[in-house]
């Protein structure tokens, strides 16, 4: 009884990030912070891209990611933290690598809660102009923000609500689709294999070129490793959980593409970047406006699960000294939740949004946000490759040619699309880096008071 007692005593003394999550909710948390149907929103340009092999495409980018999700899973497994890649790196290389891959996992989880609100309120707007960008926006941000801040369960909960929900959607579409094309005359059984392969217009080149895009289909994978202290068994779920993500994911995805082609053979759309509503809206009517509001319910889903991510991320950082501690590694004694790094994300995301349309350049703002955001995520991609290779190759007593590659491998299809990524994100992102790296050696002793927990 005093053993207990002292227990609670020292919960609320020293809270604790709270072990609730199973395998499925994490899952659940990964399926939605990708969401299901972001796919949506690139099929157009993916389409024209690779003369209409989006299937193909999409399967190929999900093979891609795969390298790196499994060294993700793999280190989670092996540092059941809160910092994520920030850890793994740091722990595995050293300190001061940890700390650069920690600061660009925070451009990267920054950034995702921003873009879905710049995208909401832009959707919103239209729908009802006569409420203003920066009240939707408002409103986007205090709705993630609330609803991160009620704690880990809620947020679960929440998550598996919008994933059944968005599940209804994508299965009245293919249900939709199959009627459509039923009933529409083809070409033969050879039209069923076109969006896989057409040999009239297979490139390997612009198939290639397609999948550098195709790849933003998986982004958010690796969110779910940063929720590895409040897994209930991270060393047996998070490879598990992480994967079955993005396989998920993979073949939903696959399946849109492919019905989406079937439904419109051809890559001339209305307008590309909304492609995918007019092929709703094709198989039948009333899906146009439904697939619209569905993907602003799907980003804000994505916004919270991004958010959760990157207050945990600075949580870890906080706690290992590389920011100060007194307030991002500060625990709510209640809801066992990073609230002060909720409550500033959620700030800095509004901000972000009314700031970033009025930088763009090259792009639109939600071009510009989506471009930075994998400019951080792809330098962490690297990241943790690298440290699965030393800890599960070269540390290990017996070295194993799949111990060898899928690290390799993984690191360098992220670096060849870190490459190919716009020149003004090269450059907002490259201040970014410079300003957290001076800060972070100014603050840390050049990185020697850094400390991590497992």
């Amino acid at each position: 009884m005093t053993t207990l007692a002292t227990s609670h005593a020292s919960d609320r003394d020293h809270p604790r990030l709270q072990r609730a999550l199973t395998r499925w909710d994490l899952v659940l948390y990964g399926v939605i912070v990708i969401s299901p149907v972001g796919p949506l929103s690139i099929f157009g340009v993916v389409s024209r891209r690779g003369h209409g092999h989006a299937a193909t495409i999409v399967l190929i980018a999900m093979a891609f990611m795969l390298l790196t999700a499994v060294s993700y899973g793999r280190m989670a497994r092996a540092y059941p933290s809160a910092g994520s890649a920030f850890s793994y790196v740091g722990q595995e290389i050293s300190p001061s690598l940890g700390y650069v891959i920690g600061w660009s996992m925070v451009l990267d989880y920054l950034l995702n809660p921003l873009i879905c609100i710049v995208w909401c309120s832009q959707q919103g707007h239209v729908l009802i102009p006569r409420i203003p960008y920066w009240a939707w926006a408002a409103f986007f941000g205090s709705v993630t923000t609330g609803l991160c801040v009620q704690g880990i369960k809620t947020s679960a909960r929440v998550n598996a609500i919008l994933a059944a929900g968005l599940g209804i959607v994508i299965a009245i579409f293919l249900v939709a689709a199959t009627v459509y094309i039923v009933r529409h005359p083809h070409t033969g059984a050879g039209f069923f294999t076109l969006p896989f392969y057409d040999p009239q217009s297979w490139s390997i080149k612009r198939i290639l070129g397609a999948t550098s895009l195709a790849v933003l289909t998986y982004m958010g994978f690796d969110g779910i490793s940063t929720l590895a202290e409040e897994a209930v068994n991270p060393r047996r779920d998070m490879l598990a959980a992480t994967v079955i993500a993005c396989v998920i994911i993979g073949i939903l995805a696959t399946l849109e593409f492919y019905a989406a082609q079937l439904v419109w053979p051809t890559q001339r759309y209305p307008d590309l970047d909304t492609a995918f509503t007019f092929v709703a809206q094709r198989a039948w009517a009333p899906l146009f406006g439904v697939v619209g509001l569905t993907v602003m319910v799907a980003l804000i889903g994505s916004g919270m699960a991004a958010q959760l991510g990157v207050s945990r991320l600075l949580y870890g950082m906080g706690r290992s000294g590389a920011l100060p501690k007194a307030f991002f590694g500060a625990l709510d004694p209640k809801q066992h939740v990073p609230r002060n790094n909720v409550l500033l994300v959620g700030i800095v995301a509004f901000a972000g949004a009314l700031i970033l349309p009025a930088l763009a350049t090259e792009a639109t703002g939600f071009e510009l946000g989506a471009n930075l955001l994998n400019f951080g995520a792809l330098i962490a991609f690297m990241g943790v490759n690298a440290a699965a290779f030393v800890r599960y190759y070269l540390r290990a007593e017996r070295k194993t040619i799949i111990n060898f590659l899928l690290p390799v491998l993984g690191f360098f299809v992220c670096l060849t699309l870190w490459w190919s990524l716009n020149t003004q994100a090269k450059i907002l992102g490259g201040v970014w880096m410079a300003i957290g790296i001076a800060f972070g050696a100014w603050r840390t002793r050049r990185f020697g008071a850094v400390r991590f927990s497992n």
